[in-house]
């Protein structure tokens, strides 16, 4: 049984990570602040920063991108334009989210699969076409006696490995962001040496659950959860959804 002085810890944790991710999108760098994700056609070079930037002020960030089109599986180049005075920026005022909540902290395991396995994930901003990202196992748990397997993909935050799971749940639209949420775990495979067909232990806390980039600026292209990680069921943990003034919208 959990005590409560450690649940008290917990909720304190809980909040200095809140106020760490407001932190986290509110900076120069942050999904609010981008205003521009620009692709150049298939297999063309990239633009000029000089061109990209025409008509932003000099405090603006200027970053490149690179990505495989979809059409033709050719390297495409992109750049994106941050900055601060975003009217999403100015907008913006709080990231909705539930209490803290000990019932969401799950044990579970990470199966993994295969190293080398690939799984198709929708994006937002392709039109039902699918990229394929590396997911090397699955997040296995149970919830009120039933078990679930979500695809985690692999991916590296904040200088770490990770995994990504990007899911759905009944509260989407409703109560919380409506095309899902993303959770990141530190990745056991990275540190265990685990082969394919091993699992270990992992704790799956859904009250670290956010908001996609996607829900703080138009121009992100976020994943959206594949049907295996739609739960059947609400999840009333991590942030709801993002608080802008009246009157404003992506």
């Amino acid at each position: 049984m959990v005590s409560l002085r450690a649940i008290e810890s917990e909720e304190k944790s809980y909040l200095e990570w809140a106020d760490a991710r407001r932190r986290t999108v509110t900076a120069p760098q942050g999904a609010l602040a981008l205003v521009l994700t620009h692709w150049s056609p298939a297999g063309a070079e990239p633009v000029a920063e000089e061109t990209a930037r025409d008509g932003h002020p000099a405090s603006a960030l200027f970053t490149r991108l690179q990505r495989t089109d979809l059409e033709t599986g050719l390297p495409q180049e992109g750049y994106r334009i941050w900055r601060e005075d975003s009217p999403a920026n100015l907008a913006f005022e709080d990231i909705e989210r539930y209490d803290y909540d000990p019932a969401w902290v799950i044990e579970g395991r990470f199966e993994l699969v295969d190293e080398d396995r690939v799984v198709p994930f929708e994006h937002i901003k392709d039109a039902g076409a699918t990229r394929t990202l590396p997911v090397s196992g699955d997040l296995v748990f149970d919830v009120d006696g039933t078990e679930y397997r979500l695809a985690a993909f692999d991916t590296v935050y904040g200088g770490t490995a990770k995994l990504q799971l990007v899911f759905g749940d009944r509260t989407n639209g409703a109560e919380s962001y409506g095309a899902g949420r993303f959770l990141f775990l530190d990745h056991p495979a990275a540190a265990a040496g685990l082969t394919a067909g091993d699992s270990i232990p992992v704790t799956v806390d859904f009250n670290r659950a956010t908001v996609p980039p996607c829900g703080f600026s138009n121009q992100m292209n976020c994943p959206l959860p594949p049907l295996q990680n739609r739960l059947p069921f609400p999840v009333r943990a991590g942030e709801r959804r993002v608080r802008f003034a009246d009157g404003f919208s992506l």
